[in-house]
């Protein structure tokens, strides 16, 4: 009888297996590979967009250079880089980083020609802006 008993057990065991448990048994191992705390803790990378005013001033004629900060705090200074050679140079123009991540920085540059600027906050830079100078 103790023989009986236990194939009855293991043939329902089976059978609910079969029946549910299976779906189920498949499905836990994507949620403990991918759970969605591990996804949503990946910090997102930082970026700098940069705009000129005028592609075309004056020498000494202010114009502005303006964007969007993402990834980057609130209060943080940005610097405008020119290009010098084959140098970046940061100029004295700054600007911080408002609440909303948009900046605004006035510029004046005297170097007559084609000049190439960006915009920098630490190690993260944007796009070349480039803006002549008559």
């Amino acid at each position: 009888m103790n023989r009986a008993l236990r194939y009855t057990t293991v043939g329902v065991i089976a059978v609910s297996l079969l029946a549910g448990g299976s779906a189920a048994a498949f499905a836990a191992p994507q949620q403990l590979h991918t759970p969605a705390a591990v996804v949503a803790a990946a910090p997102a990378a930082a970026s700098l967009t940069a705009k000129a005013s005028a592609t075309t001033v004056n020498a000494w004629q202010e114009f502005r250079i303006s964007g969007a900060a993402k990834g980057i705090k609130a209060g943080t200074k940005v610097t405008v880089q020119q290009k010098q050679g084959t140098k970046w140079v940061s100029l004295p123009a700054q600007s911080p980083v408002n609440s909303k991540g948009a900046y605004s920085v006035r510029v004046k540059l005297g170097l007559k020609g084609v000049n190439q600027l960006r915009i920098g906050a630490g190690t993260t830079v944007s796009p070349v802006v480039k803006v002549t100078v008559r």
